[in-house]
């Protein structure tokens, strides 16, 4: 099973598999909103050279500030789990308004003690 990352900018979608991906990302949307790596820096917390790397996709970078550079760019996250057949499983996706069906949760939990 494979997990791909979705990241929106508006009502845009990018798939994010590696990351020079998200590092392009990053790049991309900093210099849409006409930021320097500094200031980018700055606003997350972190060294301009931190910055330079994630850009140039460095694989180890700390995921939490990797949030934090994403949310300071205004990205938004949304992770869907791929089927074998490349169909896409909104499942794993809910925005804060979707149904949630709290009887199949409970029947659930009661089969897993059980």
């Amino acid at each position: 099973m494979s997990l791909d990352g979705d990241i929106s900018r508006g009502l845009e979608k990018m798939r994010i598999r590696t990351p020079a991906d998200l590092g392009a990302l990053i790049r991309d949307y900093r210099t849409k909103l006409r930021l320097d790596q500094k200031t980018l820096a700055q606003k997350v917390g972190v060294s301009r050279q931190w910055i330079v790397d994630v850009e140039k996709g460095k694989p180890r970078a700390e995921i939490g500030l990797l949030l934090r550079t994403i949310g300071a760019l205004g990205i938004a996250l949304d992770a869907e789990r791929e089927t074998p057949g490349g169909q896409r499983d909104a499942s794993l996706s809910r925005g804060p308004d979707a149904p949630v069906d709290i009887n199949s949760i409970v029947a659930s939990a009661r089969k897993k003690r059980k």
